[in-house]
């Protein structure tokens, strides 16, 4: 009785162990994979918004053989068929094509373009900052194609949410804004 307490308790360590096992590499694998990213298309040479296949990432690491292979492509469907060859620099450097990565960085050390605040660390799970165009529109990045990223950060300034919500407001509902002059303005009139 006693030995096959030991062996179904020596069993269970073991499977636990195999489970935890697969569990952090796939596991891993998932986070490292998931996620928009931008990279540069070898064929064109120009960006292009990809998604990995986090799931069968995650499937392959578990197996012990991690293999990778787009989800969706900003070139698909024309493009579907290519050989992926983009999948070489998010295996070089997972994390320095996010999209979050490559946001976060841009936001390091600016100031919103409106109200002059420093950002700090962005909490992209919570009112998120925006960006202002050079034609004075702020806009969420939501709206903003992974592919047109790199333009956009060249082109662009950072917006905090607060003001990105009081410009929007300013833009849609111009009839329920009342302008002040700041204090620096209100100068007696002779």
């Amino acid at each position: 009785m006693t030995l096959q307490i030991v062996g179904a308790l020596a069993a269970l360590l073991v499977g636990v162990g195999l489970l935890y096992h697969l569990w952090a590499s796939g596991g891993r694998a998932f986070f490292s994979f998931r996620g928009q990213r931008v990279v540069t298309c070898p064929e064109t040479l120009q960006p292009a918004g990809v998604e990995v296949d986090a799931t069968h990432a995650a499937l392959t690491a578990s197996r012990g053989r991690l293999d990778l292979r787009l989800r969706t492509c900003s070139r698909w469907p024309e493009r579907e068929g290519c050989g992926q060859e983009c999948l070489r620099q998010i295996e070089a450097a997972p994390a320095e094509c996010l999209v979050r990565t490559l946001l976060n960085s841009w936001y390091v050390g600016e100031r919103c373009a409106f109200c002059g605040k420093r950002f700090g660390t962005i909490h992209w799970h919570d009112h998120k900052p925006g960006l202002v165009s050079p034609e004075g529109r702020t806009r969420e990045w939501q709206e903003i194609r992974a592919e047109d990223l790199p333009r956009v950060l060249e082109t662009h300034r950072p917006v905090c949410w607060n003001c990105h919500v009081a410009e929007t407001f300013r833009r849609e509902h111009p009839e329920l804004v009342v302008e002040r002059p700041k204090e620096d303005d209100q100068r007696p009139q002779p």
